[in-house]
């Protein structure tokens, strides 16, 4: 790693002589044994060997840096495993693992074969779930600590939550219920004024203005430091105070949410300040009610290029730790494409407007955020709501264009039924992530949209292989007066061809000849080469199809390709018109087999025709974080596997 100046670290400065502590330690409970001034130098430690790996690996880096003391606080109060910490989403987890065991394991973070980026029980038995999507905690943990009450266990369950998560329905459902069955849970919720992007809404508002209580906290804290000085006067005093205190808080802020849901509300604290967490926690960890504690942290803390940006250094691939400087690529990504083609679109037709589940950056909809305002809708973490709130644009006049990664759109099946295709509602759903996702892991592969929507009626679904297959695709969806799902990849965009450019034919994809992929080779001489292959694959695997093309040129095969534009509705009498010629067609898909169209074609095609067919599709089980290529790898679906697949049909 290259030498990080201390401007750019602040605070984060070590010299040869001072004790190195992190690696020391193998469990939470050696925290316990540290002094005041050594926890100061571990936090310093665990920044830096988080941004040593994440500027080397990629992840999540600002939302890591901002939790360090609360991480240490939470530990050096609570006793994992018989105490539980549950982390929501748990892209905050990196402290966490470091001090649970798996320092000498962290350089391999994100890697193929190496410890995951998010909570894993598999990892850690402090870890108590595999979790990747937002605003799950509350209600895992409610489940966790009601099971352990029903078998006498009497552990304490902590649910870590950030602001940006709150936007969740699913996490009002859950606090309704905790205040409900008036279990001891413990929810501390990490106020970062951040999700992925800025957070927006009523209720960033409405934290923002619990933390703005600062005559409250003036008064708390004397109150705190008098009733320290008392003696023990037992549980019941005790009660008496925290409820003193929560009656002193209604005179400055009349309602609080949390209170009025059947907490206790303690903060807002100072979520740097590990010796007052440390303090506080000590204190709500002897309360036997529901109890929220409120902190506030700094996401990028420690790091000024994460302080002054925490939305890019939120997941970042590979930096330079020096200056934080993230390197650039020539090439265009589907994601930046969509991005150009949205924006031009939006200038020529006004009806069009722009959604997003707190994933503007992500989704390419920040320039569009930028010039059309009034019609750009982010409506945090809350992809249920997302889905809804276009049917009633749809139903308005507008043409909603929802932009969503394909594993986040898993949560919104029954909205996609209930208030898009029952409705018959023209919408455009933009699944970016589609297939085989890099780095994030099980959480986040995009393999399982093409079997949950291709049954839903009244909703097109459309795969297109380039920008400007992907332009023709979208203004196809313009033009609809039903649903349609747009699915690409998180990859680069293939040099474009001819052929991505003829119109779009509802249900019918591009045929691309081999011998205009294998350019080294003319069309005369391509056509000689024997056992001629047809490959159909969906728009996202074409990288590897066309290597693999070139491969079995190689070796005097020719192969042509056949590229599902449409995976529904899908013209299947003019795919069998040519399809029929080729004795062997090798289907290759970025979604599942079950439920998927190659499935279905592979059938459809052994029932009518005498050729060999073989499929290659991910199998139904979850695939581990590593790079693109070696998730498809994992999944027998790289261009080697492809080639060999082709070579053994003939």
């Amino acid at each position: 790693m290259c030498q990080i100046d201390r401007v750019i670290l602040r605070g984060l400065f070590f010299t040869g002589s001072e004790k190195k502590l992190l690696s020391n330690i193998k469990s939470p409970e050696d925290l316990k044994k540290l002094s005041q001034k050594e926890l100061s130098h571990l936090a310093a430690e665990i920044r830096h060997k988080i941004i040593d790996v994440v500027g080397n690996n990629g992840g999540h880096l600002a939302s890591n840096l901002g939790v360090v003391e609360l991480t240490i606080a939470l530990h050096r109060v609570f006793s994992t495993p018989q105490d539980a910490i549950v982390w929501d989403v748990s892209h905050q987890c990196y402290p966490h693992k470091l001090l649970t065991g798996r320092f000498n394991k962290f350089s391999t973070l994100r890697q193929h074969g190496g410890i995951s980026g998010f909570t894993n029980f598999n990892e850690s038995e402090h870890d108590f779930f595999i979790s990747g999507h937002s605003s799950t905690s509350i209600s895992a943990a409610l489940g966790l600590l009601t099971a352990w009450e029903l078998e006498g266990k009497n552990g304490k369950v902590v649910a870590v939550i950030g602001d940006g998560a709150l936007t969740g329905g699913m996490a009002f459902e859950a606090l309704s219920h905790a205040g409900q069955l008036c279990k001891n849970l413990i929810v501390v919720v990490n106020d970062n004024q951040m999700s992925i992007d800025h957070n927006t809404g009523a209720l960033s508002r409405y934290l923002s203005r619990l933390t703005m209580s600062f005559q409250y906290q003036s008064i708390r804290r004397k109150i705190d430091r008098a009733i320290d000085r008392l003696p023990t006067l037992g549980k019941h005093l005790e009660k008496f105070v925290f409820r003193f205190k929560r009656s002193l808080k209604g005179l400055f802020l009349t309602n609080n949410l949390f209170t009025d849901l059947g907490f206790e509300y303690v903060g807002p604290l100072n979520g740097h300040n590990e010796q007052s967490l440390e303090q506080v926690l000590r204190k709500v960890k002897r309360l036997r009610r529901p109890v929220v504690v409120h902190v506030v942290t700094k996401k990028g803390k420690g790091y000024s290029p994460a302080e002054d940006k925490p939305e890019l250094f939120h997941g970042i691939g590979p930096f330079q730790t020096s200056d934080g400087t993230v390197e650039k690529f020539d090439t265009l990504s589907f994601t930046e494409a969509f991005s150009q083609i949205i924006l031009e679109a939006g200038s020529k037709n006004p009806k069009i407007a722009a959604i997003t589940a707190a994933m503007a950056k992500g989704t390419g909809l920040s320039a569009f955020s930028h010039k059309y305002p009034q019609r750009f809708f982010d409506v945090g973490i809350a992809e249920e709501h997302a889905v809804t709130f276009a049917g009633g644009l749809a139903a308005g006049g507008m043409i909603p264009v929802v932009c969503i990664y394909s594993t986040f759109m898993q949560r919104s099946v029954d909205q996609l039924i209930h208030d898009i295709s029952l409705q018959n509602a023209h919408a455009i759903f933009m699944l970016d992530r589609a297939g085989a996702v890099p780095g994030d892991g099980v959480t986040h592969q995009g393999i399982f949209d093409i079997a949950l929507f291709r049954p839903v009626p009244n909703v097109q679904l459309l795969s297109p292989c380039s920008a400007a297959d992907l332009k023709l695709c979208f203004e196809y969806a313009l033009e609809q007066k039903n649903a349609v799902i747009i699915r690409y990849p998180k990859l680069s965009c293939p040099t474009e061809m001819e052929e991505f450019s003829v119109p779009v034919e509802q249900g019918r994809g591009i045929f691309v000849q081999g011998s205009n992929i294998v350019l080294d080779v003319s069309e005369n001489d391509f056509a000689s080469l024997p056992k001629k292959v047809l490959i159909v694959c969906t728009g996202g695997m074409f990288a590897e199809v066309k290597t693999s093309v070139r491969a079995l040129s190689l070796e005097g095969i020719a192969a042509d390709v056949y590229i599902t534009r449409f995976i529904k509705p899908f013209d299947e009498e003019y795919f069998a018109s040519f399809a029929s010629k080729y004795a062997a067609i090798v289907f290759v898909e970025d979604g599942v087999r079950t439920g998927g169209i190659c499935e279905s074609l592979s059938l459809l095609f052994k029932e009518r025709f005498s050729a060999k067919t073989v499929v290659l599709a991910f199998e139904d089980r979850f695939y581990e974080q590593g790079t693109r290529q070696q998730v498809l790898e994992d999944a027998g679906l790289s261009s080697a596997d492809i080639t060999e697949a082709a070579k053994k049909l003939i």
